[in-house]
């Protein structure tokens, strides 16, 4: 008789048919009974379903199936993936990404022994085109296999780390269940971002395991493909999305609570501000930072002085001393539209695109 199911393992698949046979042979290997992997094939037209299927074909004793849907986009399929799951926990794992061997042995350890709310764990940045440090190993700021109780402690030490991706968190189904589907918001880019403070919020206990559960693969595509208007905005509304749930759970009661959220929100507008001097002309870039602008201050508990006051007196957990006064420094100086703060970035990202079309050229001869 086969073990009830512990694990689901959801990957949301569109149009990745020069990657999903190496993101499966790293997860059916590793698949024990009491998993199981769900597919959930967002409407390709390319060959994914057809080499997902001949992967499977491989692994009969894995329980491995495919859900095909009209394409939607990632939100929809991470939505349709919970309702198709049936484990007592899920993980996503991106269709391009590569679990780490003994990844899964060191979820179950960690369900067997502390059977907690939600595993977190490491991860690895990925540049496969760099012919220098390629890994960038990300840790978080928990201490290791204890477990935090309270989803002021969960949420804290997250928003100091932010890393707010959904993969690197194992949670259990019935918390996605209990905020209600369709979860992930449709149509918006980061809708991991927006969701996974909730889903916390909700946590009682958090248990971080310090293994590299997966390395995220960058893509060395043209910066000017990826960054669009949505991008910037979408990046900022994340968080701004999540503040009136959070509010409601009573998960930022405290002022503490607040002053770290708050922080986050800051550090994610400068990031988004930055990557607006990437768009060009025709994108209204001004008009791109002015509704950044707008979602931000209506994102922040307090006010924009006290948030850059703390940064800049090292009281937030999300930055060191020095990095916070400078990211108050330029916060000020995006908020007041500085002709300086404007020049430099435009040289900034000028050289940074210089530097990724470089880079695509050395892969493309390696």
């Amino acid at each position: 008789m086969n073990a009830p199911l512990r694990l689901s393992i959801v990957v949301p698949a569109y149009n990745v048919q020069d990657f999903i046979v190496e993101t499966l042979d790293c997860i059916l290997p590793q698949m024990r009974d009491g998993h199981e992997l769900v597919l959930i094939d967002d409407g390709s037209t390319d060959a994914t379903v057809e080499r997902a299927r001949g992967v499977f074909a491989a692994w009969p004793q894995c329980a491995a199936r495919i859900v095909q849907q009209p394409n939607a986009g990632v939100a929809d399929a991470r939505n349709n993936g919970v309702a198709q799951a049936r484990g007592e926990y899920i993980l996503f794992v991106d269709s391009d990404d590569l679990l780490q061997p003994g990844a899964l042995d060191g979820i179950d350890a960690a369900i067997a022994q502390y059977a907690p709310d939600v595993i977190a764990t490491d991860f690895c940045i990925w540049y496969p085109g760099r012919t220098a440090k390629p890994l960038e190993y990300h840790h978080l700021g928990y201490l290791p296999n204890v477990v935090v109780e309270g989803p002021e402690a969960i949420l804290s030490t997250y928003f100091a780390d932010r890393h707010m991706y959904v993969w690197c968190k194992i949670i259990r189904r019935d918390i996605y269940l209990q905020l209600g589907l369709p979860l992930f918001p449709s149509g918006r880019l980061f809708e991991d971002m927006a969701i996974v403070p909730r889903l916390l919020a909700a946590c009682r206990t958090l248990v971080y395991v310090p293994l590299v559960l997966l390395h995220y693969r960058q893509h060395p595509v043209s910066i000017t493909r990826v960054i669009t208007p949505q991008w910037c905005t979408d990046f900022v509304l994340a968080l701004a999305s999540a503040r009136p749930h959070l509010e409601n759970a009573g998960a930022t009661d405290s002022a503490a609570m607040r002053a770290e959220f708050d922080g986050a929100a800051t550090l994610f507008y400068l990031c988004a501000i930055k990557t607006s001097f990437q768009l060009p002309a025709s994108a209204k870039p001004d008009q791109v930072r002015a509704d950044v602008r707008k979602i931000y201050l209506g994102s922040l508990f307090g006010t924009v002085e006290k948030t850059l006051h703390n940064l800049e007196a090292g009281q937030l957990a999300s930055v060191t001393l020095r990095n916070g006064r400078r990211c108050a420094r330029q916060v000020r100086q995006a908020l007041a539209d500085s002709t300086v703060f404007k020049w430099r970035q435009t040289i900034n990202r000028a050289y940074k695109t210089w530097q990724m079309a470089r880079q695509q050229r050395l892969s493309k001869t390696n």
